[in-house]
């Protein structure tokens, strides 16, 4: 039986004995002579935020343009990528890189408070006892796009942040805080993260099995949480508040995770966990990232690609110095080679992911063409831990939003907030302000 442009909805499903089972977009969910964009099957934009520690080799060492790595030239055909970011050449019409970018709520922090202001650009109050910063990028996000999916948001690493370079409190091991108090941890064991994204078993049998073997349990979890809410007085509702919260969204990332639709996706088994190799660690990830957008499992992911102040050799390099003695160049020609070619290396497992996206289907085009990725770092020359200008890029066709091919040169000291506040308004979430924006980044 065909069917031509006979109406269904987006979210209709298969039922029968128990079973729910959503089905793929399909030609008959868009109505008769509509676009799709013009329904409620448009793609929906993942974004993605990509940091890398140590800064990059730049125009801000002694020896000046001769070694810097980073920069591109030109515009539009005429936009010519550097070494660092050669790796993305075939999508320099989807980039766009950002010259005098400055986060000052980092400044004079050496690496203790790189990773959460980067998403942030809010110093943290040191006055107060615990977490106390805001909310950051990724999450105003989640609040807004995420809460249609399993996963409002996926935190990763490919290693533990906890570095003793880096001071390992709250500001220097995640890229996330929800809000002012609640940092979110980097995940870098593959394995919790396919078991969080999929479920529980090491194939699809199993997972198949262990879904209808905890039914039950999640009814009584239901009933559970019923029952308390009756008992719970109103002058106890605030110490109550958090654990109905905690069981409310578990309520919602059940319910959404019977919808998952993986037909289309070929889901390897559940990796082991951490793996020996740091590429293979690396890129697991990335593939995890790229396999939760395909599954609209997730449509924000943060991703420390390794840790601030990591002591991680890069011996497939031939650099059996840790990253972080490395990154203490002291302008000297053969560190900056070494730190010039880890910064290409990571790059090059970016692009890969980029690769994976682009070759996604998704509605109208790719992955890659309704997403929106920024990769970089929260400091510039790491020989004098300095914050200014930052490496920043943009990567993606954000919906038809993002315009590329470019290298955008604001005016020197640009609040990064700015960045922050212009990725807001292209993935349609109005502010007004982000930290101490002072508007929008103009040519974006």
């Amino acid at each position: 039986m065909f069917i031509t442009k006979k109406h269904l909805s987006r979210r209709a499903t298969l039922k029968g004995l128990g079973v729910s089972v959503a089905l793929p977009l399909l030609d008959a969910m868009l109505p008769a002579a509509t676009a799709l964009a013009a329904t409620a099957a448009v793609p929906r934009t993942r974004s993605g935020f990509f940091y890398l520690p140590h800064g990059a080799i730049m125009d801000n060492t002694p020896l000046g343009k001769e070694v810097d790595a980073w920069t591109p030239s030109g515009e539009g055909e005429g936009f010519t990528l550097n070494k660092i970011m050669k790796p993305l050449d075939k999508y320099k019409q989807q980039l766009i890189s950002f010259a005098h970018l400055e986060n000052a709520a980092s400044a004079g922090s050496v690496h203790t408070l790189n990773p959460a202001t980067w998403l942030s650009a809010v110093r943290p109050d040191s006055s107060q006892s615990g977490a106390h910063m805001a909310t950051t990028l990724d999450q105003l996000i989640a609040a807004k796009l995420g809460q249609d999916t399993t996963l409002p948001s996926l935190e990763l690493s490919s290693e533990t942040t906890i570095q003793s370079a880096s001071g390992g409190g709250y500001y220097s091991t995640t890229l996330s805080f929800r809000d002012d108090h609640t940092p979110l941890p980097m995940e870098y064991n593959p394995r919790k993260v396919f078991l969080q994204l999929f479920g529980e078993g090491d194939t699809d049998a199993e997972r198949a099995l262990i879904s209808r073997q905890t039914s039950s349990i999640l009814d009584l979890i239901d009933d559970r949480t019923k029952s308390l809410r009756k008992q719970v007085g109103a002058a106890d509702q605030h110490v109550m508040d958090s654990y109905l919260d905690t069981i409310r969204e578990i309520e919602r990332r059940l319910e959404k995770a019977k919808e998952r639709d993986l037909s289309a996706i070929n889901l390897p088994d559940a990796p082991a966990g951490e793996l020996d190799k740091f590429e293979d660690q690396v890129n697991m990830m990335f593939d995890l990232i790229a396999l939760a957008y395909q599954a609209n499992l997730t449509r924000v992911a943060s991703y420390m690609m390794v840790a601030e102040g990591t002591a991680r050799a890069y011996t497939h390099l031939g650099v059996s110095d840790g990253f972080h003695a490395v990154s203490h160049h002291a302008n000297l020609p053969d560190r900056l080679v070494k730190l010039t070619n880890i910064q290409t290396w990571h790059m090059q497992q970016f692009a890969k992911f980029v690769d994976k996206l682009a070759a996604t289907p998704d509605g109208d085009g790719s992955l890659l063409d309704h997403s929106l990725l920024m990769y970089g770092s929260n400091m510039s020359n790491s020989d004098r831990h300095n914050n200014y200008p930052l490496p920043i890029i943009l990567v993606g066709g954000a919906n038809g939003k993002l315009k590329g091919g470019k290298h955008i040169v604001p005016a020197e000291n640009t609040p990064v907030a700015n960045l922050h506040l212009t990725v807001l308004n292209m993935l349609g979430i109005p502010q007004d302000k982000f930290s101490n924006s002072t508007g929008l980044l103009a040519g974006v």
